[in-house]
């Protein structure tokens, strides 16, 4: 059997879908991942099957108009539409027209949920199986507010389903123009946002997020399975710098801040305020730029700056992290066992810092736009020494360290695709 496993958006978006590969890999099924080109190196170091795709969105989103919407209007659900669709525009079509290619002689597909409405053309055009995975919860329910919803106070079980419709409803506008083209090019009937969401609930999914943090909700249908986030572990080829270890080494342990692709308009004012806030909490920090465009120059001895290092790895080494609430960051923070201090900027990343505050693993979170140095630096300064945080942290992380998701996701995929043909299994044992 042959599984194609279609993902865009950020390096979050991505890093779940490739583990579940591997893992799938690894459980005798042929697999072809189908992202952005941008990512063929990262899934070929792990030495997955790459179908790569026209269309950066992290580029688009990294650029001055992505970095201006997630500045100012990334937590507004009606400005998203327009924005959205002046931001996905140029690659929508390039992309999907390329994963169908790449599901020529696919028996089954894998898509990430919030492309949802592309991933059911395909799967309907070439009468394929399909299933969803999602890190981030898509589905409404009465239990909390929609991940991407402006207001994440509990306003009651009415409020919260209602903002799930209007997200989905939301998710569906951006994409709406383009799926009626796609769908006529396919000789499809068109489509509407109803049939949306019901293909949503009846197809099977796979929810790549942990259920300590999120239990099922009653009234999510059986088919949707939470199998705990999807990272990608144990990067053997990846060696810390030799100043990195000295630094780690040299001193208690420091406060990481990084924002993965989440700058907003000036990355340089940004970088400065975040050194600014350690120097002030009194704490030794990391501030990690990676792809996001921030700019940096350590101000102090006390202030390590780093391109890029595996979460993984890095977590568990830190006092506290202070990140943007991307679902695949929040996942690693909580895995680590160290308490989060999140600063959204748009989308489920209201979510995630709602939900880590509720459980009492991270602090109050900090809208981007109301980020100030007083308001920072405090919030390190509660992360790193209050000891009943620190403990449910470092509690919540071994329990679960000792679920096996990516096992729980391959045994979803085997219950709706069947077993890996016969042949593959043995080419698979003597690959062994």
């Amino acid at each position: 059997m042959k599984i194609t496993i279609f993902a865009a958006g950020s390096r979050g978006d991505i890093q779940p879908c490739l583990a579940l590969a591997k893992g799938l890999r690894d459980a005798g099924y042929r697999v072809l991942l189908a992202i952005p080109e941008n990512y063929a190196g990262l899934a070929q170091e792990h030495v997955i099957e790459v179908a790569p795709l026209r269309g950066d969105v992290q580029q688009v989103m990294s650029g001055e108009l992505g970095r201006n919407f997630l500045e100012k209007g990334g937590s507004n659900p009606l400005q998203s539409v327009v924005a959205m669709r002046r931001l996905i525009g140029t690659v929508a079509m390039d992309m999907v027209h390329d994963v169908y290619d790449a599901c020529a002689e696919t028996d089954g597909l894998i898509c990430l949920g919030v492309f949802s409405p592309f991933g059911v053309c395909v799967a309907e055009a070439l009468r394929i199986p399909l299933i969803h995975i999602e890190p981030t919860p898509l589905l409404p329910t009465a239990r909390f507010p929609a991940p991407s919803w402006p207001i994440q106070r509990g306003l009651g079980g009415i409020h919260n389903f209602i903002s799930g419709i209007v997200m989905l409803f939301t998710i569906w506008l951006w994409y709406k123009p383009y799926v009626r083209i796609f769908r006529q090019e396919l000789g499809l009937i068109d489509r509407t946002a109803a049939y949306f969401y019901r293909m949503l609930r009846s197809t099977p999914m796979i929810g790549a997020y942990s259920p300590r943090i999120i239990p099922h909700p009653d009234d999510w249908p059986d088919s949707l399975h939470i199998t705990g986030d999807l990272s990608l572990r144990g990067n053997v080829e990846w060696k810390p710098p030799v100043d990195l270890r000295a630094f780690l080494d040299s001193g208690d342990p420091p406060v990481y801040v990084g924002f993965g692709s989440m700058t907003g308009i000036d990355p340089k004012k940004l970088g400065d305020l975040l050194q600014r806030a350690l120097e002030q909490s009194g704490q030794r920090g990391l501030l990690m730029t990676g792809w996001s465009g921030m700019k940096a120059v350590s101000q102090s001895d006390r202030i390590f700056i780093l391109e890029y290092a595996p979460h993984d790895w890095l977590f568990p080494r830190m006092a506290a992290v202070v990140h943007h609430g991307g679902a695949g960051t929040t996942a690693e923070g909580v895995r680590a066992g160290v308490p989060s201090v999140i600063i959204p900027f748009a989308f489920d990343q209201f979510f995630w810092g709602a939900r880590l505050r509720e459980m009492g693993i991270g602090t109050e979170p900090i809208p981007r736009k109301m980020l100030t140095v007083d308001r920072l630096a405090n919030a390190i300064k509660i992360a790193v020494t209050d000891p009943a945080m620190r403990l449910r942290a470092e509690q919540c992380g071994k329990a679960i360290r000792l679920n096996d998701s990516l096992a729980n996701a391959v045994n979803v995929v085997r219950m709706y695709f069947g077993e890996p043909d016969s042949e593959r299994n043995k080419l698979h044992d003597r690959k062994a």
